[in-house]
């Protein structure tokens, strides 16, 4: 093989995460010329077109689809590679890169984020919160967390919590207004502050377990909100039943303000996992990281 086409590579592969030729130069930080001069010899070389190029974007050919799945994990396989080789110049260093839903960032990252960027300053951390989820490879993650262990081919997942619960809160002041609901036949006749996923914009169904069954209940809306602190906050002022799960209602700080409702209905979220891609060796970074978030998961070791 052409002993430019792993430079010819990691250009095109940076464009399909980056979306644009512009967003790869910025990424790899060369000019676009040099960027669009390696996507037309990479071409040359395969000797099919890998984009479709119009002026709004550029979408990958059969070609160039095919070409970037079967290279995919054999760039990572380089990039951590030629990483583990550099980790031998010192301490640990670079750009790191976790996607996380909030549930995960409450729990485990918010309380512990800043004592690990103290511990190493020349780690550059990017914490990107997305309920949804997400491939770390084809998005250009170092590591992530979501609930569950189903994970893609060559992806470890450790476990970091046991399954909790997602329960129903109300305000005194709403309790002395309203009343608690005693059955699951009255909730309709109260309002739900509601979430709202960011990721697929949809709205969360209520879904409470009813003698072992799943089942969903429809109410009326007193708010909509896609952020966990606004949904808290509602509660607190009396504006409806709010979802929020149990572990994260044992740290505020005005746990008493929140009154459980229909407790006995509350479903459980399976736990919460760290995963990343399996490799033997990996970057001194992203060692750092998984060895933090056990460590302070009360894992380390096990």
């Amino acid at each position: 093989m052409n002993s430019s086409v792993y430079g010819y590579l990691t250009v095109f592969h940076t464009i399909v995460a980056e979306g644009s030729i512009a967003g790869a130069s910025r990424k790899l930080h060369i000019a676009p010329p040099s960027v669009s001069q390696s996507l037309k010899l990479l071409e040359q070389y395969i000797g099919l077109p890998l984009f479709h190029r119009t002026t709004r974007k550029m979408e990958l050919t059969e070609a160039g689809t095919r070409l970037f799945e079967s290279t995919q994990d054999a760039m990572q396989s380089l990039s951590v590679a030629v990483e583990a080789v550099q980790d031998l110049k010192g301490t640990p260093s670079g750009k790191l890169r976790i996607t996380i839903p909030r549930i995960a960032y409450w729990l485990l990252i918010k309380p512990h984020f800043a004592e690990f960027c103290q511990r190493y300053p020349d780690i550059e951390l990017e914490i990107a919160i997305d309920d949804g989820t997400v491939d770390i490879l084809q998005e250009n993650f170092d590591l992530g967390i979501r609930f569950g262990d189903k994970v893609e081919e060559n992806r470890v997942a450790k476990k970091l919590l046991e399954p909790f619960r997602l329960g129903l809160y109300v305000s005194p002041a709403y309790a002395k207004q309203y009343g608690i609901p005693k059955r699951i036949a009255n909730l309709p006749q109260h309002k739900l502050i509601n979430f709202r996923f960011t990721t697929s914009n949809r709205l969360m169904p209520l879904t409470l377990n009813n003698k072992g069954q799943d089942i969903t209940v429809e109410m009326p809306s007193g708010l909509i909100a896609n952020n966990l602190e606004v949904v808290m906050d509602a509660v607190r002022q009396g504006l409806g039943i709010g979802r929020v799960f149990e572990p994260i209602i044992a740290q505020q700080p005005d746990v008493s303000n929140f009154i459980p409702v229909l407790e006995q209905h509350w479903k459980y979220f399976p736990p919460l996992y760290l995963y990343y891609l399996q490799h033997n060796q990996k970057p001194a970074r992203v060692r750092a990281l998984i060895d933090f978030i056990l460590e302070k998961a009360g894992l380390l070791g096990v």
